[in-house]
C-alpha cells in the first residue's frame, strides 16, 4: 500500500488488501490454478503451460511466496512450488467472510 495510512485500516482490512494485491494479476491467478490443479510443478512447467518468460514467472512466484500462498522445495537445481494449504485456508475464510456482507437494501442508492 506505499506510503498510504494503513494504520487508520482494521488488520482485516489491511490483510484482505495484501492478499488482494498479491493475487491481482493474471498470470498469478493462473499459476495458483495450475498448482491446485496439479498439486506440484517446477517452475520450467509454469513456463510452459502459462507461457510467460521464466524470469516473469519468477517473479510472479516470489510475489505469492512473500505472501506464503504458495511453498517451495529445492529440489536440485530446480524449486517445486505448492499451495501453502493452511494460509489458503486463512485467505478462503478471510474472503467468505468479506464477501459474506450484504448491502443495506433498505436505503435506495442510484
Amino acid at each position: 500500500m506505499g506510503l498510504t495510512k494503513t494504520e487508520i485500516f482494521t488488520d482485516q482490512q489491511n490483510t484482505i488488501a495484501l492478499i488482494a494485491k498479491a493475487i491481482g494479476h493474471p498470470a498469478r491467478v493462473a499459476i495458483l490454478q495450475h498448482l491446485i490443479k496439479i498439486n506440484s510443478c517446477i517452475c520450467g512447467d509454469l513456463v510452459e503451460e502459462i507461457g510467460l518468460a521464466q524470469p516473469t514467472i519468477s517473479q510472479h512466484l516470489k510475489e505469492l511466496k512473500n505472501m506464503g500462498i504458495i511453498k517451495g522445495n529445492i529440489e536440485g537445481t530446480s524449486v517445486c512450488y505448492c499451495i501453502n494449504e493452511e494460509k489458503w485456508a486463512e485467505i478462503e475464510k478471510l474472503f467468505a467472510s468479506f464477501l459474506s456482507q450484504k448491502p443495506n437494501n433498505a436505503i435506495n442508492c442510484c
